[in-house]
């Protein structure tokens, strides 16, 4: 079974888990061929982690004794208030059953939408609200902050400025009152405007810078 046989696998057990309970993802893993022991890693995001090869491609670097579950959701945020935070969706609850053990989190793009008026001290607020969300899991994952890839010129009403002198630093911030590690996907691909044809979301070879970085900081932290 192929790494992308793989997804579409794990996109089935997910909704499997929602509709009927944790019992059906222990089925399905069985008849999947993937071992029921895997180290489960969640990447929570939003469109740059559900409509990219990212997952997929961290999957593969990570090999089979992992499950990387992509737990995407398009235009998500990480502040309460704009109405579109990732901790309403149904896929937040969905993450949780999964009992992850470690977690990836790629928020922050969309919260620099002209339109929100997030402050910066709410976004920190909210997005240690989200850690601790998933640090009170019984199984008490790993849990890495990501820096999400830069902003170029779009069309998506997101603002570069507010997204360099905001949200990165706002983030910076969570992971130092946190001490949870930090990887770094603006660096990687600040300099590759090319890689982002629309301006906010990377292409194949973006999405992979994404999951080298990921995977650097995953395999140091590894015990």
């Amino acid at each position: 079974m192929n790494f992308k046989t793989k997804l579409a696998t794990f996109t089935a057990i997910v909704l499997l888990i929602f509709l009927v309970g944790e019992t059906a993802i222990l089925i399905n893993l069985q008849n999947s061929g993937i071992q029921i022991n895997s180290i489960r890693v969640a990447c929570v995001g939003d469109s740059i982690t559900a409509g990219t090869e990212y997952p997929v491609d961290l999957w593969q670097m990570l090999g089979s004794d992992y499950i990387v579950g992509n737990f995407g959701i398009g235009g998500a945020t990480v502040a309460l208030g704009t109405g579109s935070s990732w901790m309403n969706e149904t896929g937040f609850e969905v993450a949780k059953r999964f009992q992850p053990e470690i977690v990836v989190i790629a928020l922050g793009t969309n919260d620099a939408n002209s339109n929100y008026n997030v402050t910066n001290a709410d976004f920190v607020r909210d997005y240690s609200i989200l850690i601790n969300e998933f640090q009170e899991l019984t199984n008490k994952p790993k849990v890495y902050i990501v820096l999400p890839p830069p902003i170029f010129e779009n069309k998506a009403n997101l603002s570069q400025t507010f997204f360099t002198q905001n949200v990165i630093p706002s983030i910076r911030q969570v992971a130092t009152n946190t001490g949870l590690p930090l990887i770094d996907a603006y660096a990687a691909l600040v300099n590759y405007p090319e890689y982002f044809a629309d301006g906010v979301h990377p292409n194949v070879q973006g999405a992979q810078k994404i999951a080298d970085a990921v995977y650097v900081v995953l395999h140091s932290n590894r015990t």
